[in-house]
């Protein structure tokens, strides 16, 4: 029997380009910032933290996030966030599997807590936007972020598939379980681009004669 899956829904950072941790820490060199500075303003400045969250959910703009971030970190907030993804890269790997699936009539999704798109608009700049997949569903656009089961079901109607038939890949656990509750199939993508795009090559290309 053929297999199941006719959807594959890929998250952006650290999934469909390389580690947002290694980026972050070139930022950091590129910047002169001491090492954790970048980490520590996204993750546990209070302001930090709630620019980020309410860009993600287009409460924000991507300006308002370059002022803040910059400003706690006492550097230039000129274009800050092409500056602080500049060494975020397409994974070729998945890339490539992400490729083949649509190439065998799979739909390809980007499912993205967004990093804004104006004015810079990093998933064209890295090759990754409307034409690269069948539908892109970001938050900021969407008004909700990962993990909002709200979100996930967004992406299914984008597709216009079933749970059952859709496969999701993201880098943080913690947004695997709302998938799953909404019968997708999930893939925790850690530091292996290789393992994880041999696992969605045998999940979905792999097919037996009905």
């Amino acid at each position: 029997m053929s297999a199941p899956y006719r959807g594959l829904i890929l998250d952006f950072g650290g999934v469909l380009t390389t580690r947002m941790r290694l980026n972050g820490e070139a930022f950091e060199r590129s910047e002169g910032l001491r090492p954790g500075a970048y980490f520590h303003a996204l993750n546990e400045n209070e302001e930090g933290v709630a620019v980020y969250a309410a860009l993600e959910v287009g409460e924000a703009t991507q300006e308002d996030w370059n002022r803040v971030i910059g400003g706690i970190l006492n550097i230039d907030s000129t274009d800050l966030m092409r500056r602080a993804l500049a060494n975020l890269h397409p994974e070729p790997q998945i890339v490539a599997a992400a490729q083949r699936a649509r190439e065998a009539g799979i739909k390809v999704a980007m499912l993205s807590n967004s990093f804004g798109i104006e004015p810079y608009n990093p998933y064209a700049d890295k090759g990754m936007w409307n034409d690269f997949f069948d539908a892109v569903v970001l938050s900021e656009l969407e008004g909700v972020r990962k993990p909002s089961s709200l979100i996930y079901q967004r992406a299914l109607e984008a597709l216009g598939l079933p749970g059952s038939e859709c496969v999701f890949v993201d880098d943080h656990a913690d947004n695997l379980p709302p998938a799953e509750a909404l019968g997708i199939r999930t893939v925790h993508h850690t530091t292996d681009p290789v393992a994880t795009a041999s696992f969605l090559n045998s999940l979905l290309l792999h097919r037996t004669p009905a």
